[in-house]
């Protein structure tokens, strides 16, 4: 009994924690994973869209061998249920930037829109 009750307790440790996920955290998840083919969590952490528009230019990036991205913030800013995150990583020579977005309760990167303005 007691070996049960502390397995439920670790489950639902580990479902806090994954919804806990700062809107940094998570772009680095999606950075990753992305250069690791890593697709249940690319999806997981990813909008509908998002996760489609990698999905298309998956095949012709080719896996990372390294598993450390360097991950290093230059600039972020949240106001609400948006995020936006300009980062480095050993992948690519220039920064890139993601707009996240809140959905049910959790960080997900998604689309930028044709013409919206990057807020830094």
């Amino acid at each position: 009994m007691k070996k049960m009750l502390f397995l439920l307790l670790m489950v639902i440790g580990l479902a806090c924690t994954e919804s806990k996920r700062s809107h940094t955290e998570t772009a680095q998840i999606v950075v990753e994973s992305f250069y690791q083919k890593n697709f249940p969590v690319l999806k997981k952490h990813t909008t509908k869209d998002s996760f489609d528009s990698f999905m298309y230019i998956q095949d012709i990036v080719p896996a990372a061998d390294k598993r450390d991205s360097s991950f290093e913030v230059i600039q972020e800013t949240e106001n609400g249920n948006s995020a936006w995150v300009q980062f480095s990583t050993v992948y690519e020579e220039q920064p890139e930037t993601f707009k996240l977005i809140k959905e049910e309760g959790s960080w997900k990167v998604t689309e930028i829109e044709m013409g919206e303005k990057v807020p830094f």
